[in-house]
């Protein structure tokens, strides 16, 4: 049976920590071991979509496993820009690959690429609707930081209506019992609502505010996300919000000793350079972390055991 990767809402608690201990099996594995794990195998990158971080350790996670990369970083270099149907790209593309990972700016893409597929499909980013490789990555990166999920404060800032990686992450977060939840962005780019209705079983909280001062006394962890030009219709709607949270080391200095910043990045200016330096800083050991997950996730997919 074939392994897709393709929402959190498919990904039972059980699953994911599959995944955390797979990554965490794979950082032990010395460099020039992992060479070996997938000797032979072809990935298709297919990026209909803008990704730096993604597609990069994407692929470098295939070929630090021994594996090759096929595929594209714009919709403008493929058949898709001369009429070709998506239907026919994937079937094209599953003809020299075995596995595929797609990023595409409208929702449900990469479950419809793995309804259509003979091959594992692994949704890389769709639309405003989910993201779960960034997600297992977010988790691994708690994991290392706090040894725990479950009880943890996590405060959400920015663009919650249209980030995608914040959606799949407060599933997830749930999934752990995770509970009680600062949410903090302006009024229009508020959390939907049918995502504060999942029922766990359990109550969920969550505080809603417009100021990210809130937010740091209060978290464990303040996850800071972009707000993202391109899910506007509007430029203008945009300018109205664009610069509605900065963090910056200043504000940190009363943090809680323990507190981490973690972003999926890219970041334009909603963290600022000064936070870098400072102990809460955590989002580039989490892009790197990104290269660690998904090397776990090939491997969960092709049945490797190490």
């Amino acid at each position: 049976m074939k392994k897709d990767v393709i929402s959190m809402h498919d990904l039972t608690l059980e699953d994911i920590q599959c995944y955390l201990k797979t990554a965490g099996i794979v950082e032990q594995i010395p460099l020039e071991e992992r060479f070996r794990l997938l000797t032979g195998k072809i990935m298709a990158s297919l990026f209909f979509e803008a990704s730096t971080r993604t597609r990069l350790s994407f692929e470098a996670a295939m070929y630090r496993l021994g594996g090759n990369v096929i595929g594209f970083a714009e919709q403008g270099a493929t058949s898709v820009s001369k009429g070709e149907s998506f239907s026919d790209t994937i079937h094209t593309v599953e003809s020299y690959s075995d596995v595929i990972v797609i990023r595409h700016p409208k929702e449900g893409t990469a479950r419809h690429a793995a309804q259509i597929s003979f091959l594992p499909v692994i949704n890389a980013g769709d639309g405003t609707n989910q993201h779960p490789t960034q997600t297992l990555l977010d988790l691994y990166t708690i994991i290392k930081n706090f040894n725990k999920i479950e009880g943890l404060r996590i405060a959400f800032v920015g663009d919650l209506k249209y980030s995608r990686t914040v959606h799949s992450l407060l599933q997830a977060l749930m999934k752990f019992k995770v509970n009680e939840f600062m949410l903090v962005s302006p009024e229009s780019l508020r959390l939907p609502e049918y995502l504060k209705k999942v029922n766990m079983g359990f109550p969920v909280t969550f505080v809603e505010t417009k100021k990210l001062e809130d937010a740091i006394p209060y978290a464990d962890i303040i996850y800071m996300t972009r707000i993202q030009r391109e899910r506007f219709p509007d430029d203008i709607e945009y300018e109205k919000v664009k610069d509605s949270f900065c963090l910056n080391a200043n504000m940190l200095k009363s943090a809680p000793e323990g507190l981490k910043v973690l972003h999926p990045l890219p970041r334009v200016n909603e963290i600022a350079p000064d936070v870098d330096s400072t102990p809460y800083a955590e989002y580039f050991a989490q892009a790197k972390n990104g290269l660690i997950m998904r090397q776990a996730i090939l491997l969960n997919i092709f049945e490797v055991e190490i």
